[in-house]
């Protein structure tokens, strides 16, 4: 979309709903399974239309990527060397399980590029994201070296977070087979977080 004057109030629901139908897609059927056709339709846009937004189906999935994982790590950016270790951990499983809860479909849209070994965001994943992990690995690093937390390996407990919490989003349909009629996010706060409470009390 041309980009030298600022969208109108139709063109800003076009890309919304190009966007929107494209994360249900994606999410589904990986990048793919899915063809700019298939989009266009469930946006209610014919394929010109839409390749006036979006010039490759590939520009399409990492806007969405792109946007999501700025979204996904903004709980992790909050730890801060600030107020109590063990409050800001779980705050920050919390609100990854909230974030599972409400963006399932980001989830499993992330899930899918990393199981295809992240051929679209291995540069991102090996510069930024393995920065931002290690500077706040090296914070609770310290803390557990202050003797403010249970000693663990820093970085396998971010990778344990990362998987326990986004696991009731990836696999949702695993576990409401396994629990029907039960909502999982009912239990899973006090769950999640009497683990990690008692993981990282010293």
């Amino acid at each position: 979309m041309p980009k030298d004057r600022a969208p109108t109030r139709i063109q800003k629901k076009n890309r919304k709903a190009i966007l929107d139908s494209a994360l249900d897609i994606f999410s589904a059927r990986g990048f793919r399974g899915a063809t700019v056709d298939d989009i266009a339709s469930a946006a209610g846009l014919s394929k010109p239309n839409l390749l006036y937004y979006f010039p490759t189906k590939e520009s399409i999935y990492l806007t969405l990527l792109e946007g999501q994982l700025d979204t996904w790590l903004d709980p992790l950016r909050a730890l801060e060397s600030d107020g109590d270790p063990l409050d800001q951990i779980l705050a920050y499983v919390r609100r990854k399980l909230e974030m599972s809860q409400a963006y399932p479909r980001e989830s499993r849209l992330f899930a899918h590029e990393i199981m295809q070994g992240a051929p679209r965001i291995t540069d991102i994943l090996s510069t930024d994201l393995r920065q931002l992990v290690d500077e706040k690995a090296a914070l609770i690093q310290g803390w557990m070296e202050a003797g403010r937390l249970a000693p663990v390996h820093p970085h396998h407990l971010i990778f344990s977070i990362w998987s326990l919490t986004q696991h009731y989003a990836d696999f949702d349909v695993q576990i409401r087979a396994v629990l029907p009629g039960e909502d999982p996010f009912a239990a899973a706060p006090d769950f999640v977080e009497t683990l990690y409470r008692r993981l990282l009390t010293p």
